[in-house]
């Protein structure tokens, strides 16, 4: 037994689409807090919550850990200054070039509908991701699009029961197991992290969660038999030794926090 071969772990970080807020809102000469912060006033007005709906989101991270035969690695996709159609491209071309079996937590109700907007608005072809069986006729049968697919697992949706009231958000989840959680940040601060320059800090909040996923991930494959005791227990202590090893600060926190077995 092992973790599926070419299993990749995600996750995403947004600020407003302030460019679609302008158009939208007609503000044309508003700086780009007067923009978010009009966008979320008529989304209260809308919803009565701030938060935006997917097509108003511009992805400015992504994060993914690739397990792959006897490699594990972790890393944000592009560089700190890539532009979003970069960041897409990347992210996009991996999954047609590998064909992983994708994991998120809530990537079914938040990331991969964001990301099908940002790929509409940039054009950016993705085939094998968006085949139900045209390209490959296994895809049929096991695609990245149906809900109860397995090439794509959304671990919240499934420790739900696919149920709204079962839901649990990942530092929940996260605390369940013992494992650090958000570490002190959390989405709500990302648009004013990223309006002070701090790119850096949203890459590695980013990075965060994807582990944190991977970590929880692990774990639903020890409790449905896809990996006994002892596999389990060799990859997480993969992933111990992989922290050990790195020298950022958000890693050193993380492996200080991790005090469950």
């Amino acid at each position: 037994m092992s973790v599926p071969l070419h299993c990749l772990v995600f996750d995403i970080e947004t600020v407003p689409d302030v460019e679609l807020g302008r158009r939208l809102l007609g503000l044309p000469d508003a700086d780009d807090r007067a923009v978010a912060a009009a966008m979320f006033a008529r989304r209260v007005e809308e919803t009565g919550s701030e938060f935006l709906s997917f097509e108003q989101h511009r992805v400015v991270a992504i994060a993914a850990a690739l397990r792959s035969g006897d490699q594990w690695q972790l890393w944000s996709i592009g560089s700190a200054d890539s532009p979003e159609d970069e960041l897409l491209r990347r992210f996009f071309g991996g999954i047609d070039k590998v064909v992983p079996t994708l994991v998120s937590w809530n990537g079914s109700g938040f990331d991969l509908p964001v990301l099908h907007y940002r790929l509409l608005r940039h054009g950016i072809v993705a085939p094998v991701y968006w085949d139900t069986g045209d390209l490959d006729r296994d895809f049929r049968w096991n695609n990245y699009l149906n809900r109860f697919h397995a090439r794509h697992l959304d671990l919240m949706d499934v420790l739900s029961g696919y149920q709204g009231r079962g839901r649990a958000s990942l530092e929940r989840a996260a605390a369940l197991l013992g494992l650090p959680g958000k570490l002190g940040m959390s989405g709500e601060r990302v648009w004013d992290e990223w309006c002070e320059g701090r790119i850096g800090g949203i890459r590695d909040y980013c990075e965060t969660d994807v582990l944190n996923t991977y970590l929880v991930y692990l774990r639903f494959e020890l409790v449905r038999g896809h990996l006994d005791a002892a596999d389990y227990a060799a990859e997480t202590a993969r992933v111990r030794s992989w922290l050990q090893a790195r020298p950022e600060a958000h890693w050193q926190a993380f492996a200080a926090t991790w005090t469950a077995p």
